[in-house]
């Protein structure tokens, strides 16, 4: 299942001319845990061409112990470097079991959508809003169940773009705005988000499987850049009660694979109401003909649904949409059109895994590119005011939507039936925990009934 020995002798070779010490072969599971093996740059030729052993059961796949290994066969295409740890480079990998392609794998996944959209003559390239919170560390001998503490001098009830709450954390934006620049991902800018403590680094839009791969190792690197600060990052979807959550933001566009054209982009007064073509349309339409079963992957925990279904933060608004409507530049819906040629996916949030979402994105897509679907009509006022009929509630809980993703024959073939019966099998699982778990709430409610 690995790469060919030329290949391994390449990544080895690369290793010696530049310095490399360590490699973090590393992927990431179904419920987007990172995982790694670190592996001595002279064994980097071997592990590239056999692959890195892992036991599945220990990651958050559908396997038992009784099952073989879970072989990581590192992409090459993707080596990164570590700016803060140089003689560390980051390889995102293949997995294979048995023999085969590891069809639970979300890189896996994402793969198999970017090959059907190649099959159409389309690539997909994305922008990410990475949304995290930076929280304090606990005094220390405080209880675990300690409230969550950010800074306290950021503290206004509308922080978004909070200029001081922003310069109080330049040292750590700084090291991580300038690593995104080292990398050559082309950074624009950072901001202070809508939540107290809450902060966002922006960088171009670019091949779709890119940057899955630079979203998970952007995730690394801020959770790791802010414990050398002496704080902690979280991707939480709703860490604090009362605050605004951690969306991630996808902006889409399909493009010619050779010429780059944006196949999105109508010839001027061609176009329909957003200045979209035909196939960009239908590919719209797949999206709203698709979203109640996407919800499972765009918001894939018990805590998601905290961030969708709060009535109102202390800013005065969620920002995120509980409506399956499409608008304009208006951010109340969950897909908005903020200038043509592009959709701006309004929905995930910080748990999305980063390959599924694209990945149900895509494949949502293709199935309206396919069946010429019909996306129903724009927008015209906030989703909060559309009539019942023309904005379906989206699922309240993680339960809902896995019923909504499980009842939707149609995209689940496209992303397989591997993947997806292990999917709805963990998330259910976790569900069931849940339930059994007894809150505060609980107590405060039910005590004396």
């Amino acid at each position: 299942p690995g790469n060919s020995v030329a290949v391994g002798k390449v990544l080895a070779q690369t290793a010696r001319e530049q310095g490399y010490k360590h490699f973090l072969v590393s992927f990431v599971d179904l419920f987007g845990v990172q995982r790694a093996k670190l592996v001595p740059a002279v064994a980097i030729g071997e592990i590239a061409t056999s692959g890195a052993g892992f036991a599945g059961f220990a990651a958050h796949f559908d396997v038992t112990p009784a099952d073989g290994d879970v072989v990581a066969v590192p992409d090459p295409a993707s080596l990164t470097r570590l700016p803060w740890k140089k003689e560390v480079g980051w390889l995102a990998s293949d997995l294979f079991l048995n023999g085969k392609p590891f069809e639970q794998s979300p890189r896996r996944v994402l793969q198999r959508q970017i090959e059907r959209g190649a099959a159409h003559g389309m690539q997909l390239k994305t922008g990410v809003e990475v949304e995290f919170m930076l929280l304090q560390p606990p005094a220390v001998g405080a209880p675990k169940n300690s409230p969550l503490a950010i800074d306290p001098r950021d503290s206004y009830y509308k922080p978004c773009y909070d200029q001081s709450a922003l310069m109080r954390q330049y040292d750590f934006l700084d090291e991580v705005t300038g690593y995104v620049e080292e990398l050559g991902w082309e950074p624009y800018q950072a901001d202070h988000e809508d939540a107290n403590g809450q902060f966002e680094i922006n960088w171009k839009y670019c091949d779709v499987m890119l940057n899955a791969d630079r979203v998970a190792f952007h995730k690394f690197m801020v959770r790791t850049i802010a414990e050398k600060h002496g704080l902690r990052a979280t991707f939480m979807p709703k860490p604090l009660e009362r605050k605004t959550g951690n969306g991630m933001h996808m902006h889409v566009t399909l493009h010619h694979p050779t010429t780059g054209a944006n196949l999105f982009k109508a010839p001027k007064g061609e176009g329909d109401e957003y200045g979209f073509t035909p196939l960009a349309h239908n590919f719209l339409g797949g999206l709203m003909q698709h979203i109640q079963g996407m919800t499972a992957i765009s918001n894939p925990t018990v805590n998601s649904y905290k961030r969708l279904g709060s009535s109102t933060t202390d800013s005065g608004a969620t920002w995120a949409p509980t409506r399956a409507s499409h608008g304009g530049n208006d951010r109340t819906h969950v897909v908005r059109v903020p200038d043509a040629p592009r959709f701006e996916l309004r929905i995930a949030d910080m748990a999305a895994n980063t390959y599924l979402l694209p990945a149900v994105t895509l494949a949502a897509g293709l199935n309206g590119i396919e069946g010429k679907a019909d996306p129903g009509p724009r927008a015209k006022v906030p989703a909060w005011d559309l009539p019942a009929g023309q904005a379906i509630p989206l699922p309240s809980n993680l339960l809902e939507s896995l019923a909504a993703f499980e009842a939707d024959s149609a995209l689940g073939a496209q992303l397989g039936l591997d993947f997806c019966t292990a999917y709805l099998r963990l998330r259910r699982a976790q569900w069931r925990e849940y339930c059994m778990h007894l809150t505060q709430w609980e107590l405060d409610t039910y005590l004396d009934v």
